[in-house]
């Protein structure tokens, strides 16, 4: 018997949805847990894409099947609709699923009292300044400098995320399939005082993309994670590379990554 969990978002919609999809799991022999925990076999999702990324960073990014059900406005994530419960119940219980893995992020963010803090993302990471000033910024991949930005800020984005904020700053469209790092300007200046690159650099698996805020300027900032802020006095560094964990998303057998990106 498995263990799942269902993770829903507060809409009446959602949750209606979530008591629909618990009934049916339990008539059909499934233990439904109330919390998330180290016996969790596998999480339903319940909500849109912004639902699941809050519930993979709520569970931790286990590695065990995540499958979406989408009463959102986008359902990149998702695979399911909610007129379709019978059916991914059916899918859980025969196991006639494909899994997609998808590599996180780790960012990890150095203050100037030597202090360190590390987090995971599925999609994208952005360091931005002051939200009304530009920022300088100071970028690097590996041991190789690349430029003194001046923007709005510089996002990291994975495959993932290639399709999410990444995609509306220009950024390419990339395959899930393939591991890499895209490093996309946010509002970048390019004036005959600033030189900013004003295209996204693809950066390959292995390859550190690092970030310094400019000691001429204030370095203080926000450190977007999945969407979710944090801000930092005396930033130091921000790095940003592929981690070696990754989560699991269930695709049914005639998902293509090509369809989707057009519906």
């Amino acid at each position: 018997m498995k263990n799942i969990f269902i993770y829903s978002n507060d809409s009446e919609a959602s949750l209606k949805v979530a008591g629909q999809l618990k009934d049916k799991l339990i008539a059909r022999g499934f233990s439904v847990q109330e919390k998330f925990g180290a016996d969790t076999e596998f999480v339903c999702v319940v909500g849109g894409d912004g639902t699941f990324m809050h519930g993979l960073q709520e569970c931790g990014f286990p590695s065990i099947p995540f499958v979406g059900v989408n009463t959102g406005h986008l359902g990149f994530f998702q695979e399911f609709q909610p007129e379709n419960l019978d059916e991914l119940v059916e899918v859980i219980r025969t196991g006639d699923f494909r899994v997609q893995r998808h590599k996180l992020l780790l960012a990890t963010v150095r203050t100037q009292c030597g202090m360190q803090h590390s987090f995971k993302a599925l999609t994208d990471v952005v360091y931005k300044g002051s939200i009304s000033k530009v920022t300088h910024l100071n970028l690097a991949i590996g041991e190789s400098f690349i430029e003194k930005f001046s923007g709005d800020g510089i996002l990291v984005a994975s495959s993932a995320g290639s399709t999410a904020y990444n995609y509306s700053l220009g950024g390419s469209i990339v395959d899930p399939r393939i591991d890499l790092l895209q490093v996309t300007p946010i509002a970048p200046m390019n004036t005959i005082v600033f030189r900013s690159f004003t295209s996204s650099i693809l950066v390959p698996p292995g390859q550190v993309v690092h970030i310094y805020p400019d000691k001429e300027f204030k370095k203080s900032g926000y450190l977007i994670v999945d969407g979710r802020e944090h801000f930092f006095e005396n930033c130091e560094e921000v790095a940003v590379e592929l981690s070696d964990d990754e989560i699991q998303l269930v695709r049914l057998a005639d998902y293509d990554f090509w369809a989707k990106v057009k519906s």
